[in-house]
């Protein structure tokens, strides 16, 4: 095996909170140890996280560390992921999870001769990002997007173009990519907030 994309998930629209941590958390370790474990020299894993991350507190260095050490089997059981209040904050735990656990295996995959990195994109037109702007929070989605820089969504063409230029060099490894066409860059951080978060408060 030369390269892997992970791009499975659930949005916060789509599942439980319980649910998230279940795919788009423990699923991405799983991902990660399996192609780690095989993944031939010149190759490359990338893990499509969110914007979603971005726009979360950050995690604190030893729930950062937890995220990306801890065995996949166990991650579920982190006491504080399951007091987390929804699906739209479990959301943007596991994108955060998704890079800190990028960035501890890199140097495994790197071992290997391979490289290993995740992507956080905006929002991309896809069937997926269609039933979230559906959702509770699509006017916080119109206004985060005409906020932007890009004033635009993305497209999968432009994320697949990314991923064909991380795949095609060998000296980035280990990081996240954000590519939200400015929505981060365009937020005040005093009142940076996550549309799906604040949608899915109970």
């Amino acid at each position: 095996m030369t390269h892997v994309i992970h791009a499975a998930g659930v949005s916060p629209v789509q599942a439980t909170a319980e649910q998230v941590v279940a795919v788009d958390l423990v699923g991405t370790a799983l991902v990660l140890d399996a192609f780690g474990a095989i993944v031939a020299p010149g190759g490359s894993g990338i893990v499509v996280a969110s914007q979603a991350g971005h726009m979360m507190p950050p995690l604190s260095p030893e729930q950062r560390a937890a995220l990306g050490q801890t065995p996949a089997g166990e991650l579920a059981a982190l006491h504080w992921l399951k007091e987390l209040p929804n699906s739209g904050a479990a959301y943007g735990v596991a994108k955060q999870a998704n890079a800190a656990r990028v960035q501890y295996q890199a140097p495994v995959w790197g071992d290997r001769g391979a490289t290993l990195n995740s992507i956080s994109p905006g929002v991309i037109i896809t069937p997926l990002a269609r039933e979230e702007m559906a959702g509770p929070g699509a006017e916080g989605y119109r206004q985060m997007l005409a906020a932007s820089a890009a004033g635009r969504a993305g497209t999968p063409d432009e994320i697949g173009e990314i991923c064909a230029f991380l795949m095609g060099q060998r000296f980035i490894t280990g990081s996240d990519l954000l590519a939200d066409g400015g929505v981060i860059a365009a937020m005040p951080w005093a009142a940076t907030r996550c549309p799906a978060c604040e949608a899915t408060k109970e």
